[in-house]
């Protein structure tokens, strides 16, 4: 019989831990049993020629018992000093899908409504353009069933809109990636004059940090950056302090490379009686 997939259960566990006032009755993926047809169906419920299912191979070819739909009842949340509701949310998504971002990709349409007035469908398929009037309270959104038949992970485009609006902190870093952070705005304010900037992060960052060893040890692509920076800069340095306009050198050096007769031959005839005294003149001296 038709079930709620894992992919989509983590998405509404998502929005019903980070939306307070979300009703888990309003957050639904499987329709009720009289219901046939459509994306809230899996394979024993679906009719002929359902059109979650004949419109795209990414159905046909994804029909499992799965449901692959997904409403999002009414909410209101104060965030960043705005506030965002249903209406805002799904103009949102709309806009990510439209956009073709990566992580909206999966998604085959979204019945919403913008202002709590009219109602709208965006249909990747471009089938359709509206629904009914259900949606001024609840927003529908339908996956390509081959991606709840992959078990396609599909948070981030909702953790991407919670983290937007401040519900959830910035999750894109790995664990270690985290403590790693952590460490280093733990030491930010510790000082100890071994360093001219005296901060411990600044060790780290070169790879010098010695009262940490541990940290070198499980991080050592950062200790040989930091050896690569060093070498760089001191490369940097060395050039630095040349003198690239030195003429007499440069004169000095091409001379060097020249003979009496190439040098005799390469002054124009208009100066050449003037090269001539001035050198009369420097031997006699």
């Amino acid at each position: 019989m038709t079930t709620a997939p894992a992919n989509l259960l983590a998405v509404r566990r998502l929005l019903l831990d980070t939306i307070k006032g979300l009703d888990p009755a309003a957050v639904g993926i499987v329709g009720d049993p009289a219901h046939r047809g459509g994306y809230h169906c899996g394979s024993d419920r679906v009719v002929t020629n359902d059109y979650s299912v004949v419109e795209s191979p990414r159905d046909s070819g994804g029909l499992t018992l799965y449901a692959s739909g997904l409403d999002v009842g009414t909410f209101s949340v104060r965030s960043g000093g705005a506030t965002h509701n249903l209406q805002t949310f799904s103009t949102w998504c709309v806009a990510q899908c439209r956009a073709n971002t990566v992580d909206s990709r999966d998604l085959r349409e979204i019945i919403y409504s913008p202002d709590g007035k009219v109602v709208r469908r965006w249909d990747r398929l471009g089938k359709r353009s509206s629904g009914d009037d259900s949606h001024l309270w609840h927003t529908h959104f339908s996956f390509f069933r081959d991606s709840t038949k992959a078990g396609r992970d599909q948070t981030p485009l909702f953790r991407r809109y919670l983290t937007g609006i401040g519900l959830l902190e910035d999750t894109d870093m790995t664990p270690e990636e985290h403590a790693w952070l952590e460490t280093v705005h733990k030491n930010l304010t510790v000082l100890d004059g071994r360093n001219p900037v005296g901060q411990i992060y600044t060790r780290m960052a070169m790879g010098e940090d010695h009262t940490n060893p541990d940290f070198v040890v499980t991080h050592p692509t950062l200790k040989s950056l930091g050896a690569q920076l060093t070498s760089l800069q001191t490369a940097l340095t060395a050039l630095a302090n040349k003198d690239f306009t030195d003429e007499p050198a440069i004169i000095a050096g091409v001379l060097a490379g020249l003979t009496p007769e190439k040098i005799a031959a390469a002054i124009p005839p208009t100066i050449a009686k003037q090269v001539a005294d001035e050198l009369a003149k420097r031997l006699v001296a």
